[in-house]
């Protein structure tokens, strides 16, 4: 029986809007290897992107068709609404081959199968788990076929999100809120890093009392000391000491949307320094927020942001924010729209975001962020947290 988290209907509409992108770029097919896109389309939930999967839209077929490794095969019962004939599994031998097989070999011929060989089928060319030698042999099996790129047509697709989608982010808000407060509890002098990071994924784990959570795409991310200049750094096993900044992004995750919320806290008594940059950073952060509306563009709110901290003579030349929901490792962002000088994507409602307006220097970061909802009236953040520099 399968587990899906959506009614058919909102499938229906995610297929029926990808298929009208197809028709514009003139494709036959669409082959989709990205996990959260194959999620996104069937419902497909699995560990098992670390093998080549995909799934296949066609034009005059009704249903998407799922490909992957025969001993998750079950899984795809278990998690789409496919019906047997929809689901093809090539065998074990596929995977890290003896005798040169390959799975894009059996994709090749079930695309043979569903009539499209000598069609206009998209890939995903730009895709984390889509490979070079995928693509070779695929060009090898349908020498026929022509192959276009269009790793961002689903991704677009799911930019807008539907009730249902915003309510499991706002309950994946709901788990941030009590991760951070985890790792703020545990962070203090002589605690190790290590413990804090086991704090926050036992949070992000047992959820609330009313639901649980589940994976996030990307680990709690910890950098502390000096090494908070660099926001991409995890944990170690080195004791938190009287001094330290430290920084923490995570996210609570509810069938596999996200909702990012970022803090900064400090060991002790913060020397005068952060203190002005957390205002800065919150300051910005807020007439960034207050100016996302629908038909501004996502440049114009970049441009609240650099404008305010220019007042105080700072810089920043990183985008502060992008579209994002629905995710796999190794990221939760959507790749589309970003909040930067020269992105001119027109903001509509039910757009989400996560803005992160860090400032990192050589010896300090200081690091807040909120996930937002583009409403008609403006932003609303799906978290409530406080948006102050924290202290142990």
């Amino acid at each position: 029986m399968s587990r899906a988290v959506f009614d058919s209907s909102e499938y229906q509409r995610r297929i029926d809007r990808t298929k009208e992108k197809m028709a514009e770029r003139e494709l036959d097919a669409l082959f989709v290897s990205d996990p959260a896109n194959m999620n996104y389309l069937t419902g497909y939930d699995g560990w098992s992107f670390y093998v080549h999967q995909g799934v296949i839209v066609t034009q005059d077929r009704d249903e998407p068709v799922w490909v992957g490794r025969e001993m998750d095969a079950n899984g795809a019962r278990a998690t789409t609404r496919l019906d047997e004939a929809d689901i093809r599994p090539y065998s074990d031998d596929h995977v890290q081959s003896p005798v040169d097989l390959h799975p894009m070999d059996f994709v090749a011929g079930v695309l043979e199968d569903l009539g499209v060989s000598d069609g206009r089928i998209g890939l995903e060319m730009d895709a984390y788990y889509f490979t070079a030698k995928s693509y070779t042999r695929l060009r090898k099996n349908l020498p026929e076929a022509e192959f276009e790129d269009t790793t961002l047509l689903v991704n677009w697709v799911r930019i807008k999100k539907s009730e249902q989608e915003l309510d499991y982010m706002r309950q994946a808000a709901r788990i941030s809120e009590n991760a951070m407060q985890a790792g703020l509890d545990t962070i203090e002098e002589g605690v190790p890093e290590y413990e804090a990071a086991e704090a926050i994924y036992s949070a992000l784990i047992d959820g609330t009392e009313e639901y649980g959570g589940d994976y996030p795409s990307i680990v709690p991310l910890m950098p502390s000391g000096d090494h908070t200049g660099t926001p991409h750094l995890t944990w170690t096993d080195r004791p938190f000491r009287d001094g330290d900044p430290v920084i923490i992004e995570l996210s609570g995750c509810r069938h596999r949307y996200h909702s990012p919320l970022a803090r900064t806290t400090f060991v002790g008594d913060p020397p005068e320094e952060i203190r002005e940059t957390a205002e800065i950073v919150i300051e910005g952060m807020e007439a960034a927020m207050d100016a996302a509306e629908p038909g501004v563009t996502a440049e114009t709110v970049e441009k609240a942001w650099r404008d305010t901290i220019a007042k105080y003579d700072v810089e920043k030349e990183d985008r502060i924010g992008y579209s994002m929901g629905l995710g796999y490792p190794p990221d939760w962002g959507e790749h589309t729209a970003s909040l930067r000088p020269g992105d001119e994507t027109v903001l509509e409602e039910n757009m989400t975001f996560h803005t992160i307006p860090g400032l990192w220097f050589d010896d300090f970061g200081v690091e807040l962020s909120e996930t937002f909802r583009v409403t008609s009236s403006g932003a609303e953040p799906l978290a409530d947290f406080p948006r102050k520099l924290f202290t142990t």
